[in-house]
Parts: C-alpha cells; structure tokens; sequence
C-alpha cells in the first residue's frame, strides 16, 4: 500500500514558466545561473527570497517529486508482474537512484530553509499551500539524517530479498529467504537510530505507518480485540455448528475468473478508464495519480471465493486513491493518508460490504454469470454462511472475518521479537507455527503456509500488519456513523448500488488525501476520537446472531 502533488493554479503568472518551454527553476538556480536541462534538480542555499518566488519553488519542487513517484510506483507495481527475472537487479538500482534524488530534492539546506519561510508566510498561501508545506515538512523530516546511501542500499536490499521471497515461496525453502529477514530488520534498526535514537526502532516504524501509534498503542488495542475474540470463538467451536462451504468449492477455471474481477470491479464502483488489472503472486493495488489506479490479482484455481474478496479489498484501496480530491495529484498531498486508513477501505469493502448478507445476492449474480454450471444453484443465503464460517485457518488473505485478527497480532508479536533481539530470522518458522497453534488451532504444514505466506517482510514493511486491524477498527467506526446518520444500510447493500457510501465516504475520508492524519478524519467524521469498541460490538454481534449464541 501497502502507504502522495497540483501545479498550484492560484499562483498565476509562474514566473519559471518561459514561452520557448525552458524551465528556470527557483530550486536548481544558485547565483542566477540556469539548470542545464536533464541533469538532476539541486536546491539551491539558503537566501533571502520573497513570497513569489518561494510559492514557485514550491510548484517545482512537488512537480519534480511527482515524477519521480510516478516513476517509482510504476516501476514498483509492475516489477512483481511483468519484469523477467533477470532484471530484479536493474529495477533495484533504478529505485535507488530515484529515491537518492528525492532525498537531495527534499533534504537540501535551500529546501529546508524554503519550507521554514513558507511555514511563517501562511496569511499569504491557500489552504491547499499551507497543508503542502506541512506533509513536505514531515516527509523530509523523515529522510534527513539517513544518508543516500544508507536509504539507497535498503531500497536494493528489498528489491533482491522481494525476488528471493517469491522463488522461496514458489520452492518453499525458507532457508533461502531467511539472512534476507535478518539484513532488513538490521537496516531496519539502523535507519530507525538513525531517525530517532531515543525511541524504541520498532516504535519508530510503527508510527511511520500509522502517524501516534506505538507498542503501547497497539497492545491496548489488541488486547481488546482479544477479550472479544478468544471467547467468541471459543464458544462457536463448542457450538459445532455445521456450515457447508462445498457449495462453493471446486475447480474454476482462471480466464472466467478474471472475468468476474472486471464485474466485481464494475459492481464496487471502479472506473474503468482508470483501472489498470494485472496478475501477481501477492495481491497489492496502488495508484499513480486519481487517473490511474492499479489492482495486481491472483486467482487461485480452486479457491473462487479468494479472487472474489481480493477483488473486493483491492478495489476499496482504488477507490481511496482515485477518490482524492484531482487538484492534489501533482501534490505531495495525493495518496492515502496513512497504512491505517487505507485498509479501513480496503477491509470495509471487503467484509462490511462483501461479507454482508444483504450484498451477497449480487456477488452470487456474478459469479452465477460465468460459472452457471458450478455456480447457477448457489443461493445468496449458503453464500453468505459459507464466507463466514468460523474456523482456524494457515492463510491470513482467507481468514474469517473473526479470526483475522489473530492472524495479525502473530505477526505483530514476531516482529516485536525480532526488533528487540528474542529471536532471528532461524527461529521464525519455529515461533510461528507454536502460535498458529495457540490461537488458531491449527498445525503449519510448510513455509508456503506459513512464514513464507506474506510479501511484507521481504518489501521491508515491518510495522505495515498491525494495521491491517487497525483499519478494520476504523471501519467498524465510519459504517456506525454513516448508520447513525440516517444512511439505510441494510437497504443500501440490497439495492446493489453503493454510491451512497462511496459518497460519504469520500466527503468525509479520500478527497483529504494525506492533508489530515487519520486520528483527525475519524474525530472529524464521527465526532469523536478513534475507538475500538465499534469493531468489537461489530464482531460480537454479527457472529452472535449467526451461530445462534
């Protein structure tokens, strides 16, 4: 998302802007003297300056980072897709580069100095101005004590150990992928001391995806969802209650398959003008701007109902991305504002929306539609119970919705581990496979299964699972208040059209962007601040009401 810019229009005149097409860039001219074109962008010293100029350099600077983040998503989207194997090497070195170069755009004593006067100058700036100044802040604030080369090796590191991960998975051979994970959480440690010495590196990174969260944050949180959870199901397995997923198992043949994604996509709301559908071994989406939004798919052969919630998750991060207000796209304000909030989207769509009862008749419809044979006599009720079966399961993208979170908080305590010394890469399987066992009551069969299951590690997102709950809570929250504010849930879900809560949704969440934290969305569109009671009540109820308890 895992977890970005407008050619300001109210700064009319941009004096950089010449008839013959040549830029003279605020931020590449030092002592009057023109950038020659095509060599890198360097910010120019600190200097007096005045408002004009400063709101000029300002476009420049987020015109030049908005390339080099097109640049980098697309070459970070299709790498996992379309790249041969051979230029895994080549795609790290390319990203390395771009990132030294927005780290030279970003953390130049002229830019520093830019951003300073800007910040005191906010009588003169527009609103969308003064928020650009405050992301462009934190961003470099985030990037200027860890030097190029340091981000630039991790970014190869990653790039190679992503590879690794994917023919170890394939092969399932951790031993292979394992002295990846112990270099990641090393240069992990390093940038973290690097960033903030005093602060626990774990903590660092677990801010870094979700702004005001640490340990102490997330073991509150987990620790509620716990006492929810664990008795739920413990007193469904005592139920025994017998629900028939058989009805929706068998073979399904990939190309149709696909299909149903383009109608899945179609049914969530996706434009499909700007919809990009390609295929991957880990799901992810992402977005370059609110015009061009990508979803990376894996249909599984016999698993039909896999590519159908993927589908649905996947398609709730677009949304988001496209659904930004389009004046901030050439913006360091374009993007999701945190790893929290976007998987609210993704989970809502996913399990408030496709999981729901009233939903499922149209789920049904398509799949019906291209698998008539194997699927024309499924009713929306079996579909419905046979999605939402309660059971211990390896793979945490086809987790119930109640168990899920459990599979999150096993990450969340190995990584813990890992940070602070408990345990190395060798031990993880080993660790792994004893909590599978605690709390989900099942036994890992192989790496594949198992440690090996997830892309994150490899990519270097440790800290990034945590909020993967987190954004269920915030969900669980967002669908309460869109309830309690007269919107007809159950009669909106029926109806197949859900432009109601895609409009809610982006008034009150997608068109910020990333100009307000998450904690500040949720206080702002709930009245009140981020609480986890509203997904545990959710939880408490609906799997209550289905197993009869």
């Amino acid at each position: 998302m895992t977890d970005e810019m407008i050619t300001l229009g109210d700064c009319d005149g941009d004096p950089s802007s010449k008839a013959d097409g040549t830029v003279h860039s605020p931020l590449s001219q030092a002592a009057g003297q023109q950038r020659i074109p095509g060599t890198p962008v360097r910010p120019a010293p600190a200097a007096l300056s005045n408002p004009r100029a400063d709101i000029a350099a300002l476009n420049d600077l987020e015109r030049h980072l908005f390339a080099h983040r097109y640049a980098q998503i697309g070459i970070s989207c299709y790498g996992s897709s379309i790249d041969p194997e051979a230029a895994c090497a080549d795609r790290g070195e390319a990203q390395a580069i771009l990132e030294e170069e927005d780290k030279e755009l970003l953390c130049s004593e002229g830019t520093g100095a830019l951003l300073d006067r800007l910040s005191t100058m906010k009588d003169l700036l527009t609103e969308t101005q003064i928020d650009q100044v405050k992301i462009l802040r934190r961003d470099r604030a985030r990037l200027v004590d860890v030097p190029a080369e340091v981000q630039g090796e991790f970014t190869r590191l990653t790039t190679e150990a992503t590879d690794v991960w994917r023919r170890a998975k394939a092969a399932n051979d951790w031993k292979n992928f394992e002295p990846y994970l112990d270099r990641i959480v090393e240069q992990m440690t390093k940038i973290a001391d690097l960033r903030n010495p005093h602060a626990d590196p774990y903590d660092v990174w677990l801010d870094d995806y979700e702004r005001g969260t640490d340990r102490a944050f997330y073991n509150n949180f987990f620790n509620q969802v716990k006492d929810t959870v664990v008795p739920l199901l413990d007193a469904i397995r005592k139920k025994r209650v017998r629900i028939d997923r058989s009805v929706i198992e068998g073979r399904f043949d990939i190309n149709r398959q696909w299909e149903v994604a383009r109608d899945l996509m179609d049914l969530e709301g996706l434009d499909p003008r700007v919809m990009f559908l390609t295929h991957t071994e880990h799901p992810y989406s992402d977005a370059l701007t609110t015009n061009y939004a990508i979803i990376a798919a894996h249909p599984i052969e016999d698993d039909v109902s896999s590519n159908v919630f993927t589908m649905l998750h996947e398609g709730g991060h677009a949304l988001y991305e496209c659904g930004v207000n389009p004046a901030f796209n050439y913006t360091s304000l374009k993007g999701g504002t945190s790893s929290g909030m976007h998987e609210a989207q993704s989970r809502f769509f996913e399990n408030y929306v496709g999981r729901s009862r009233a939903f499922a008749p149209h789920i049904v419809s398509i799949m019906a539609k291209h698998f008539r044979g194997q699927l024309g006599r499924v009713t929306a009720n079996q579909f419905y119970m046979a999605t939402n079966k309660v059971e211990g399961s390896l793979i945490r993208t086809e987790a119930d919705e109640l168990t899920y979170p459990l599979h999150i908080l096993i990450r969340y305590e190995i990584e813990q581990m890992l940070f602070a010394g408990q345990c190395r890469a060798a031990d993880v399987p080993d660790i792994w496979n004893e909590k599978y066992k605690a709390y989900l009551g099942v036994s890992v069969p192989d790496y594949a299964h198992g440690a090996l299951q997830d892309t994150h590690w490899a990519c270097g997102d440790l800290g990034y699972f945590p909020t993967y709950a987190l954004g269920s809570a915030y969900g669980a929250q967002l669908r309460h208040q869109m309830i309690a504010e007269g919107l007809d849930w159950e009669a909106t879900l029926a109806s197949g059209d859900l432009a109601p809560i895609r409009e809610w949704l982006r008034n009150r969440i997608w068109r910020f962007g990333r100009s307000r934290d998450a904690g500040e969305l949720i206080e702002s569109a709930c009245g009140e601040p981020f609480s986890p009671t509203y997904y545990t009540d959710y939880l408490s109820e609906k799997f209550s009401s289905l197993y009869n308890l």
